[in-house]
């Protein structure tokens, strides 16, 4: 403990009490307490007694009643595990929620984090030792690739600062976010409905915002084979009661991967701005992001018959390394929050984002037997899209009797517009190769006329409670939201419309969360998930019959538990995701198909003793088709769901040298089956990373060196991604990085 301003020993002080508030305080001082991980406590109004200590005989003392003092400290409640994981996430409309008081499986990971994994996107950040999240693990593929509790997720669908529309749309490098949040399950009550329609979670990324304290930070990168670059991160803060922020990122890396024959080129640059008034909060982001992959990591199919080929060497490219994906990214958002008066708030947030897309590569790659023989299609394919998006919304709280209420409504608008070019298969660049050695022909000039455009609609209005009953120990939510969907779509050769929706849905929800005692928390939650329903196809019965908004329904029943240094979340969940087909008998188009995946989530991060923390769990999920076309593979898993995951990281402030931290990591996963029979599957895995972090000073200055290695047996494996049957994963890849505070 530390006094300022007084001219008490702190060497002499034996005891101090603390005193009602009523007491009138002389001589003030402050305090603060460091608890470890950057943690101060907070310590009400105390007096001191101090033993003034006779300096010519030490046995003797005397004690002598000081002036009543004021201890002030603050406690950074915020974060946990060294600073690297949120105890607080969105929730949406709900707002920020405590861990221990969100009724929902969360997890957040802060910037300090990022920075330790080296993460390069976002899939890097969520699926590290979270086992809801599965990857494939390809690496420089034309987006990123994974599922929450067994739900393909569309990076499209990411929010930021809770809007959905801002974000890039297919790869997002996470040096702009001081925070990457995950809510697990279906939340078309919290957000309004997701673009794309995902409903096994929602990723909310936080934009970067200038703390109190200056930031001059510059960070050199490698990976392996050659790929270096640079981070620069400025924050300040200006006026007389720093009400004016402005944060600076910027982003640039290029070189070969560890793929062989792949280079990866990525820019951002991200400017955040903020400034806070008494009772007026209001900030502004900007950002330009460009992702370029040359040798794009593609997927490959299996022709009927064939069996599951053994994997090529794991930095094998599996497409011409002429090949290549670029993706543009420019987008700007502003909120403003004000507070009414004390019990009510109001805010209003609107942005805007382009994206121009170009892909030159596989369409499709099939292997033809089991000597490997590879048939490739090219193919050639860009977008331009543009999108617009807009929250409104109240937060209030207020009492009736002995209930308090945190009520909210808000209202979300959003939209795009988006023109469509390219040939999917391009005419003479096809080739037959071999998997274990693949030979590529020359080139094909890019050439993308214009096929069409698409135009969506989404609008919604939302409105929940929050009851707390018992001290706030019982908390009860209930709400509701109006969901509007119009879309079409416009042939541009013919300039016809090809198809119209116009569809609304209501989707319900409820959470209670029970908080036992301060170190236990039960919660159970029903909530549901909308993807746009389907046209009937013009070969069916029923053919252009539109059908409303699909609702995925989850119900999930959790317990969480913190103690000291040790948090778990532990749930059970049921989700059911309905489907479109057509009847083989009848030849209706209906959506009355189904996947429901029930599991069991067990997500932990601990502290079990001094200068160790563990941040991992277990999921097993049973992704079953409960409902078939004529009943075929009905009762089958789900393809491209592995029912088990193990995962753990750990790290250890080690000993033997001052700021030295030794990391690991470890991910264990089950088999996926490739096709509906079940009678394909991509085998489990299990992989380790290993690696090195070392804080120290250079000529004064802040410095942190950090160095890993992922996939350090080399393992050959397959993933499954969304859109073919097989993906090889990411070789053994090497990753420096120096950071310089100046």
């Amino acid at each position: 403990m530390q006094f300022q301003n007084s001219s008490v020993s702190t060497d002499k002080i034996r005891s101090f009490r603390c005193l009602p508030s009523k007491f009138k305080l002389k001589n003030l001082i402050s305090a603060q307490m460091m608890l470890g991980f950057g943690l101060t406590l907070s310590i009400p109004i105390c007096s001191v007694h101090a033993e003034v200590i006779n300096k010519n005989n030490l046995s003797q003392s005397s004690a002598q009643q000081l002036p009543t003092i004021n201890v002030q400290a603050q406690q950074d409640k915020t974060t946990i595990l060294g600073g690297q994981i949120s105890s607080q996430n969105n929730l949406g409309f709900l707002g920020d929620k405590d861990f221990m008081e969100t009724p929902f499986s969360t997890i957040g990971y802060t910037d300090q984090y990022i920075e330790n994994q080296q993460a390069k996107d976002i899939t890097e950040v969520i699926a590290k030792t979270d086992p809801s999240v599965f990857t494939n693990g390809a690496s420089g593929g034309w987006s990123e690739n994974y599922y929450i509790r067994g739900f393909a997720s569309s990076t499209s669908d990411m929010s930021m600062n809770g809007m959905f529309g801002i974000t890039p749309f297919y790869r997002t490098s996470p040096e702009m976010f001081e925070r990457v949040e995950v809510l697990k399950g279906p939340s078309a009550l919290l957000n309004g409905m997701p673009p794309a329609g995902s409903v096994g979670g929602v990723v909310n990324l936080v934009t970067k915002h200038a703390g109190d304290v200056p930031l001059n930070r510059f960070t050199a990168t490698y990976m392996s084979d050659s790929q270096f670059g640079g981070h620069l991160d400025l924050g300040r803060r200006f006026g007389q009661d720093k009400e004016f922020g402005v944060r600076f990122n910027s982003v640039y890396r290029d070189g070969n991967g560890a793929i062989r024959d792949q280079d990866k080129q990525t820019q951002q640059f991200a400017l955040g701005l903020d400034w806070r008034g008494k009772n007026t909060r209001i900030s502004a982001d900007i950002y330009s992001a460009e992702d370029r992959v040359d040798g794009v990591n593609r997927g490959i199919n299996l022709a009927s018959g064939i069996d599951i080929p053994k994997p090529p060497k794991p930095d094998t490219l599996l497409n011409p390394d002429w090949s290549f994906v670029e993706t543009k990214d420019k987008g700007a958002m502003i909120r403003g929050e004000y507070d009414i008066n004390d019990q009510l708030m109001a805010y209003a947030s609107y942005g805007q984002s382009k994206t121009d897309y170009k892909y030159n590569g596989a369409m499709s790659a099939t292997l033809l037997d089991q000597h490997g023989t590879l048939e490739t299609k090219m193919g050639q394919l860009a977008f331009d899209l543009e999108k617009k998006s807009a929250d409104v919304g109240f937060k209030a709280r207020f009492n009736t009797g002995s209930v308090d209420h945190q009520w909210v409504a808000n209202a979300t608008y959003y939209e795009h517009d988006q023109n469509d070019y390219g040939v999917r298969n391009v005419a003479g660049a096809e080739w037959i190769t071999n998997l274990y050695d693949p030979v590529w022909g020359k080139p094909v000039p890019f050439n993308t006329p214009h096929i069409s455009k698409t135009s969506s609609r989404l609008s919604s209005y939302g409105i929940a409670d929050t009851l707390s009953f018992a001290q706030e120990r019982v908390q009860l939510t209930l709400g509701i939201r109006q969901q509007d969907v119009v879309s079409e779509s416009f042939n541009i050769v013919t300039g016809n419309r090809t198809s119209r929706y116009d569809k609304s849905a209501t989707t319900p929800g409820a959470a209670i969360l029970f908080k036992a005692t301060d170190y236990l928390s039960l919660y159970a939650n029903y909530i549901e998930g909308l993807s746009q329903g389907t046209t009937a196809p013009y070969t069916a019965v029923n053919a252009g019959e539109v059908f409303a908004p699909f609702k995925t329904k989850q119900k999930e029943l959790g317990l969480k538990v913190e103690l000291g240094q040790f948090s778990n979340t532990l749930s059970v969940f049921e989700i059911e995701k309905p489907s479109s087909y057509t009847d083989p008998v009848t030849n209706i188009f209906t959506a009355d198909g189904e996947q429901r995946n029930r599991g069991v989530e067990w997500s932990f991060l601990a502290t079990p003793i001094e200068h160790i923390r563990l941040l991992g769990g277990l999921a097993y999920i049973d992704p079953e088709l409960t409902k078939t076309a004529g009943g075929k593979n009905q009762g089958n898993t789900a393809t491209g769901v592995a029912k088990q995951q193990a995962k753990l990281g750990l790290e250890w402030d080690t000993p033997i040298l001052q700021g030295l931290t030794l990391t690991g990591n470890a991910t264990a996963v089950s088999k996926q089956y490739i096709n509906q029979e079940n009678t394909l599957s991509a085998s489990g895995r299990t992989l380790f990373d290993l690696g090195a972090r070392y804080k120290s000073e250079l000529a004064q200055l802040p410095v942190t060196l950090r160095a890993s290695v992922n996939n350090v047996t080399n393992k050959a494996y397959w993933g499954m991604p969304q859109l073919s049957s097989l993906a090889l994963g990411a070789p053994r890849t090497y990753m420096l990085s120096v950071s310089l505070d100046f």
